[in-house]
């Protein structure tokens, strides 16, 4: 159920940042090993999560909310998602390109689709169905690198690393999704966006201290590392941080499959920045998997609407 208008241009807003805050991730990963990279997102977004809900509470003044008991639950559960998430999603840039890493993790729109029903109840227009359709079928062109295949070979294709990691990612990323919609459902305020803030706020510290905890368990030395890059590391956390906003926005007022969809403009970003700024070259059948994954966002708006 759509509650506020708002979830439309934060999902798009989310796309977006989600797209310049990843490419920027990517160029930490290189110096970084698979935890470091994930931690920077969340331990140099602790300031600007704050600072986000500070200047909100003194620009908007609202009494502080009351919040059910589950809210850290849930804000821990969809924390942790999150880092799984995150960690396939890098691990399947070191496999293939920045671009069908991330259109493999796509596939958390139908993903998202299915466990929002199950877990959820909520339900989609046939509008968006197809959409999703059109976007797993870009997302499946993307998989095949750009060669020509029969079925079999395909099928063989979905069983590579890079596939089966950016899927699973994007299955991490529906838990995500699902988990921060319910802690946003037990904020008792009329304000989806202070509602966003206040859940960000909470999830990112739990976030920092599950990530770092295992950092500093399993690799003592590389913490090091993580505060020595602070200079990429913070726009990590900056992008972060906003793109966060946007999408828990969005999931506070609208079904999380829908914000999904919609949120895949992220992969026309995507194409852009793997392009311009990693000087990535494009295939045809890329551009051709993005298109048909844009056509499908097309379809979900319009569902919506």
């Amino acid at each position: 159920m759509v509650t506020s208008p708002i979830w439309l241009p934060a999902a798009l807003a989310a796309g977006a940042l989600q797209a310049w805050r990843t490419a920027v991730q990517r160029r930490v990963s290189d110096t970084l090993s698979l935890n470091g990279a994930g931690l920077v997102r969340y331990l140099y977004g602790i300031p600007f999560t704050i600072a986000l809900l500070a200047l909100y509470c003194v620009l908007f003044p609202h009494p502080w909310p009351r919040m059910d008991a589950n809210v850290p639950f849930f804000c821990a559960a969809g924390g942790l998602a999150q880092i799984v998430a995150t960690n396939l999603l890098i691990s399947a840039f070191r496999y293939r390109n920045f671009v069908v890493g991330t259109a493999c993790s796509k596939t958390e729109a139908v993903q998202g689709a299915v466990l929002s029903f199950l877990l959820l109840g909520e339900r989609l227009p046939p509008l968006a169905w197809i959409g999703i359709g059109f976007g797993v079928a870009g997302v499946m062109l993307l998989s095949t690198g750009g060669r020509k295949m029969g079925l079999m070979n395909f099928l063989r294709a979905l069983r590579q690393p890079a596939a089966v990691t950016g899927i699973a990612s994007g299955f991490f990323f529906a838990l995500t999704a699902i988990g921060i919609r319910r802690a946003t459902q037990g904020v008792d305020t009329d304000t989806p966006f202070f509602a966003a803030l206040i859940i960000l706020a909470m999830t990112v510290p739990m976030q920092t201290v599950m990530q770092g905890g295992w950092l500093l368990w399993r690799e003592p030395a590389e913490m090091r590392r993580v505060f020595g890059s602070w200079r990429v590391s913070g726009q990590v956390g900056f992008l972060s941080a906003l793109g966060s906003a946007c999408w828990f926005t969005g999931f506070a007022t609208a079904p999380v499959a829908l914000v999904r969809i919609v949120g895949q403009v992220e992969v026309a970003f995507t194409m852009a920045f793997g392009h311009f700024y990693l000087r990535e070259t494009m295939r045809r059948s890329e551009v051709a998997g993005l298109v048909l994954v844009a056509t499908g966002v097309v379809f979900a708006l319009a569902g919506a609407l």
